[in-house]
């Protein structure tokens, strides 16, 4: 058993006890992941045969602003998730540089990578064939990739409570975003992300339960810490912020959704408010996760008694709260 030791949250020795005593888990829940996983062709999502050509080099017609026919929302959604799912290299290099690349864990990591990099050139792919928005704006967001994703929390656990709420919270994203999309192929593509987002999300929220059964007292701390501090990559960009708010007026994803969809569903499969037996960490992480479900709830019920005026047409964004904007 890991020795509890007061450093544990920090030190990377004690990480590394934690990747060998987890890595039975992570093969079983890899395998698991495997026979689950259907095979899948993203190509196929996208609807090729309307697609034109873009000013530029070959001589294709410059992109029209009426040709962004769907809600101003939905390509906001649109545009989000994909610039976070292009960070991709980003991700990876953190959680790798965590979780390693050998054994199961290194296996996973590696898969998780190639699945991950598909969602992003298929989601570029339906934007620009199907001209939903100017092409060179969305190329001029990649300053958002320049930046890099930063996460400044070193221990094993703090990666895997992070991840979990990232791939339940870009699951929901996507998912939300398909339903308010009038295409039927971008909704198809859409729904298909979410759903191979979810396979991601299980893995790692199985492995988190078995590290809270191994570890309560630091793990409760540590997913109370994570939640408190959560942030979708890419927040905090000047582009993505306004595109956020506008995201949050329409449903697609704010606080409410954030709380109900995301916080309260993992909270609630972890065990996180029922664990007993806890010591004085443990105990000190279980009244900090209650407050901070509290005051969520609180933000959530001010959220909806505000939507009528947030939603009015003069309103041209709103603030998302610290939790809830999409992404990938």
């Amino acid at each position: 058993m890991i020795e509890q030791a007061a450093g544990y949250r920090y030190g990377r020795a004690d990480g590394l006890d934690v990747l060998a005593e987890l890595e039975p888990w992570v093969a079983r829940n890899l395998d698991r992941h495997l026979a689950a996983t259907p095979t899948c062709y993203p190509h196929q999502h996208v609807p090729w045969g309307i697609g034109s050509g873009f000013a530029g080099p070959l001589g294709g017609r410059p992109w029209q602003p009426e040709e962004a026919t769907l809600p101003q929302a939905v390509r906001d959604a649109l545009i989000v998730n994909p610039l976070t799912e292009d960070n991709l290299p980003s991700y990876h290099h953190k959680i790798a540089t965590r979780f390693g690349r050998e054994g199961a864990w290194g296996t996973w990591v590696h898969r998780w990578n190639a699945e991950e990099d598909r969602y992003a050139h298929a989601l570029r792919a339906y934007l620009t064939t199907t001209r939903a928005v100017d092409p060179v704006a969305l190329e001029q967001c990649m300053r958002h990739l320049c930046r890099g994703f930063a996460y400044d929390r070193p221990s094993v656990l703090h990666a895997l409570a992070y991840v979990t709420v990232q791939e339940l919270a870009t699951r929901v994203a996507h998912r939300n975003a398909g339903q308010h999309c009038p295409d039927a192929a971008g909704a198809a593509l859409m729904a298909r992300v979410a759903a191979d987002e979810n396979l991601h999300m299980i893995f790692y929220r199985d492995v988190c339960r078995t590290a809270a059964d191994i570890l309560p007292d630091l793990f409760l701390r540590t997913y109370s810490e994570v939640l408190e501090a959560f942030r979708m990559p890419g927040q905090g960009t000047a582009e993505l912020t306004a595109r956020a708010a506008r995201i949050a007026a329409a449903g697609i994803s704010d606080v409410r959704v954030h709380h109900e969809q995301v916080v309260l569903p993992l909270v609630r499969h972890l065990g996180l408010m029922d664990r007993t037996g806890l010591g004085p960490v443990g105990e000190q992480a279980h009244e900090a996760l209650a407050r901070y479900l509290e005051d969520l709830r609180r933000r959530s019920a001010s959220l909806e008694a505000l939507r009528p005026r947030l939603t009015s047409p003069a309103r041209a964004g709103v603030p998302t709260g610290r939790d809830g904007h999409g992404g990938g």
